[in-house]
């Protein structure tokens, strides 16, 4: 049995409704989840929203309802995305649930218990829409001459009692542990910020505030609510029964891996793991920093009105389609851009064209002129170079880059499979062999039948439905859909013997066009 495999995406901020963004991190975790399952792991996922800190109680104040109202309905917006979205998470958290109360208290208390809180007062600036805490030499001017955040948001003169994190007392063992375990935080660009960043020197971090009181309780301290960020990473161990030992911490901690944006790295490989050696809890093994998506080259902004609802690009163009388009757009990592024209050329050549057209035509054939029947076929070579090469990029190639989140490289070698049997058709010529030599055409076009099992398993993780309901139609059984399974042809050889009548196809990708006037 393969190890357990833990894995998170960051908890979305809902004081505003899910964009593109979200649906990204989403996707891809997803994509991981269905990929590590189909590996024969036992797999963790995790997700959910990130519902305390300032922003949140300035939010609901402004629109004059109460802060958990407020946070209860844009909740429900990220868990109907996810849903939408085919996205197949174990558990959805809340960090207003109770359990999260009890262990974020919990790790708190472990990290007093080792000396590492004090109080004391804090005078700084801090950004309500980071929720983060800036030094000065951090901060550049504005374009209106006032203070902004290294991201550009707004920040604020904060003087209030606050419990500190002793941080600076973990600035060697992080820089020990990004030196001795390289594969902690990847890409390798990310790993250098933080290199840069620890090596300029640590400040004790205020982790309390006094000033509102939406957030988790300090333990034993009247007043004073935590930090968003201490109450936030802590979901990660929530989700597994922290701090009860019970069997999902036994089976699933140290996390396999978090999946974040790039723009909360700090947050995740700095704060976090500090925290985590404190109250002596294992780290996470990996930490993953993905890149921003672009509408059309340009950061999504509500002042550019570019802001893209992710669940009207589904409606338009397909959950499937959708999902395919950015694991196989995006280099994994670096920032990416999209836009519908972009959906709809990439989906219709390679999924249309290229896979559903084989597909359609294969299918179709055996119907038409074998009457649906599969017969046990006489292979020769050039069968048989088909049959490896699919099942090499399906069964080694694909697997290898998505071990390594490289999806993109992943999809292209599935994608160069498939050519590979539009090829074989071309060079096979069935509609030919049909009058010259039927026997041979049988042989070709169940050949296909093997190649499309091995296709549809393979890209499953990306396109759920879709490839489901391939699977479905070539009579494949769940016990035959892992990647295990590709070297094994005895499904083949069960419908032969069941006598088992291939039923007439339906398109699996009908072409996409450009919804024109588009609000999204």
């Amino acid at each position: 049995m393969a190890d357990p495999f833990y894995l998170t995406t960051a908890i979305s901020y809902p004081n505003g409704r899910p964009h593109i963004g979200h649906a990204y991190e989403a996707i891809a975790a997803d994509v991981i989840a269905r990929f590590q399952r189909a590996m024969g792991r036992e797999v963790r996922f995790q997700t959910g929203t990130d519902e305390h800190g300032l922003k949140m109680a300035r939010k609901a104040a402004e629109m004059g309802v109460t802060t958990r109202a407020l946070a209860d309905e844009m909740s429900s917006h990220f868990k109907a995305m996810c849903d939408g979205l085919n996205v197949s998470y174990d558990r959805f958290i809340r960090t207003v649930d109770e359990d999260h109360h009890a262990a974020s208290q919990a790790l708190w208390q472990a990290m007093e218990a080792n000396g590492d809180l004090y109080l004391d007062r804090y005078e700084g600036w801090y950004s309500v829409r980071d929720e983060a805490f800036y030094d000065e030499s951090e901060l550049t001017m504005g374009e209106g001459g006032e203070r902004v955040s290294p991201q550009g948001t707004p920040v604020e003169w904060t003087v209030e009692e606050s419990w500190f994190f002793r941080l600076s007392k973990y600035q060697e063992p992080l820089l020990a542990l990004f030196r001795d375990n390289p594969g902690f935080l990847e890409p390798d660009s990310r790993r250098n910020e933080m290199i840069a960043f620890v090596s300029g020197g640590l400040r004790d971090l205020s982790v309390s505030r006094t000033s509102f009181d939406w957030g988790v309780k300090v333990p034993g301290s009247e007043g004073h609510v935590m930090y968003v960020w201490v109450d936030a990473l802590t979901n990660y161990l929530t989700g597994l029964g922290y701090p009860d030992d019970g069997a999902l911490w036994q089976t699933f901690w140290p996390a396999n891996l978090h999946l974040i944006g790039k723009d909360i790295v700090r947050f995740h490989a700095v704060y976090w793991p500090a925290f985590l050696m404190s109250a002596g809890i294992a780290l996470p093994k990996k930490i993953f920093g993905h890149g921003f998506l672009l509408n059309r080259g340009q950061k999504e902004s509500k002042s550019l009105g570019n802001v893209t609802d992710p669940m009207l690009l589904a409606e338009q163009y397909g959950v499937d389609a959708l999902r395919y388009f950015l694991m196989r757009e995006v280099i994994f990592g670096q920032d990416g851009s999209y836009s519908p024209e972009a959906i709809v050329t990439r989906v219709n050549a390679e999924l249309a064209n290229a896979f559903g057209n084989l597909a359609q035509r294969t299918l179709s054939m055996i119907v038409r002129n074998m009457d649906g029947k599969l017969v046990a076929p006489s292979q020769i070579d050039a069968d048989h170079d088909l049959l490896n090469a699919v099942r090499a990029a399906c069964r080694d190639t694909l697997p290898s880059a998505f071990e390594q989140l490289a999806f993109s490289t992943g999809i292209e070698a599935w994608l160069s499979a498939v050519h590979a049997c539009n090829q074989y058709i071309d060079e096979q010529a069935p509609w030919t062999l049909r009058k010259t030599d039927p026997a041979r055409m049988e042989t070709v076009l169940v050949t296909l039948y093997q190649a499309l099992r091995d296709l549809a398993v393979a890209i499953a993780p990306v396109i759920p439905e879709k490839a489901a309901a391939l699977l479905d139609l070539l009579a494949i059984g769940p016990e035959h859909r892992d990647y295990a399974a590709l070297g094994d042809h005895r499904w083949y050889d069960e419908l032969v013997a069941a006598n088992h009548i291939v039923p007439a196809p339906v398109p699996l990708f009908p072409r996409l066009e450009v919804v024109a006037d588009q609000d999204v």
